[in-house]
């Protein structure tokens, strides 16, 4: 794989970088803030902007929507959204349930759930996770029982990410309870969010923010026309979602901008009154020095598993990789910008939540949201698997140990 980039590559990214300055504009920036919210509004809105464009899906196949861009581009296109701080789009329609959809769903839930989530018109959010079942996701209760041409849902889904605003959720219920491999007789079904019986109850993180929900569903009925493949298969339709999860969760180009953003800030931070700055500490310089290899291995794996994409297959194995380290470099940066900033990430604590400080404000611009992206990247290393089930899976599949 040449990583250089070609006079087609450099025009490429010329035309992301024109298109990013006509349409994320800096009003656009102030509405989005710290960027921590998970606000309906700028993340759709720009989704809408660039579905315009035809660059909403760039990993969907091209006779669904995508876009025919090699695997330099899918990175050029990162890296540029990333150095302009737009928003993440919500990855639950786009890159979760999407290639479900377009791998093992009919031709009448393509031609009915694509083009919305395509344009962006409709939110979707996931319903995996469970109280009792999260890491061990094979462990799940929420059951759906077949009933004519519907299946009645009862149960509880936890930590559903946007689920207070989102028009679907896809879900792993359990439509055969006597398996006798727990991995068996799960199924995967598309919900209506305004179906009867279901109700979404907030959950406020240390960060003061409401990012995720509790779920209930009390004799939810679902069309069995909303079963994706086969009934008790929905383990396997899991898998392939998973993957491409992790491989998004590694977030590669967003650790590089933040990286970049690190050692702005530790040039003018002092490391005491009249001394010299801290990116000039050796001990801290040593701590910079190790994320940054650490990102550009990463980068390495991150553009070969791309790479293997293009050529039309899915993220294996190593998404899982991409998972763990891509997770682990991102509470690392935030870590040093949190001792960066010091004492001056403590003046937006208030009543416990934090961010909502209304006094004047002290020290560096960046300092603001400093504590407020230290908490959001913990679950970082939990959510879409934990690590310590990614290394399992590594073991297993990656390295053939058992």
């Amino acid at each position: 794989m040449d990583l250089n980039f070609s006079a087609e590559d450099i025009a490429f990214r010329d035309e992301v970088r024109a298109f990013l300055k006509d349409n994320w504009t800096d009003q656009d920036r102030k509405d989005m803030g710290n960027g921590l919210s998970m606000d309906h509004d700028i993340p759709v809105r720009w989704h809408r902007r660039l579905a315009e464009k035809g660059w909403a899906a760039p990993n969907w196949p091209l006779e669904h929507g995508g876009c025919p861009w090699t695997p330099t581009q899918k990175y050029i296109f990162d890296v540029e959204c990333a150095n302009a701080n737009c928003p993440r789009l919500i990855s639950f329609g786009l890159n979760l349930v999407a290639p479900v959809l377009y791998t093992f769903g009919n031709e009448e839930q393509q031609k009915k759930y694509l083009p919305d989530i395509l344009s962006g018109k409709t939110w979707w959010c996931q319903g995996y996770s469970e109280p009792g079942a999260g890491s061990d996701l094979a462990g799940l209760s929420t059951r759906a029982e077949r009933q004519g041409d519907h299946y009645i849902v009862n149960g509880q889904k936890t930590w559903t990410s946007t689920a207070h605003n989102a028009d679907m959720i896809f879900c792993l219920v359990r439509t055969d309870p006597s398996a006798k491999i727990k991995q068996q007789g799960i199924s995967f079904l598309l919900i209506d969010m305004k179906s009867p019986g279901i109700t979404v109850k907030p959950i406020i993180t240390l960060d003061g923010q409401h990012h995720v929900n509790d779920t209930f569903f009390d004799n939810v009925k679902v069309p069995v026309a909303n079963l994706i493949g086969e009934e008790n298969m929905g383990w396997t339709y899991a898998k392939l979602l998973l993957t491409h999860e992790r491989t998004g969760i590694a977030g590669v180009a967003r650790s590089k901008n933040r990286l970049d953003e690190l050692k702005a800030a530790a040039s003018t931070e002092p490391t005491g009154m009249g001394q010299a700055p801290l990116i000039d500490d050796p001990s801290f310089r040593a701590k910079i020095s190790q994320i940054e290899i650490d990102l550009m291995a990463l980068e390495i794996t991150d553009l070969r598993t791309l790479a293997d994409v293009q050529k039309g297959g899915a993220p294996g194995p190593e998404s899982s990789i991409l998972k763990v380290r891509g997770t682990e470099i991102q509470q690392s940066i935030a870590e040093l910008f949190l001792e960066c900033a010091g004492y001056y990430s403590q003046p937006y604590v208030k009543d416990t939540h934090w961010g909502n400080y209304e006094g004047e404000m002290i020290g560096a611009d960046y300092s603001t949201s400093t504590a407020l992206q230290y908490f959001n990247t913990r679950p970082a290393t939990v959510y879409g698997g934990s690590s310590e089930v990614q290394r399992n899976i590594i073991s297993k599949a990656v390295l053939g140990l058992r």
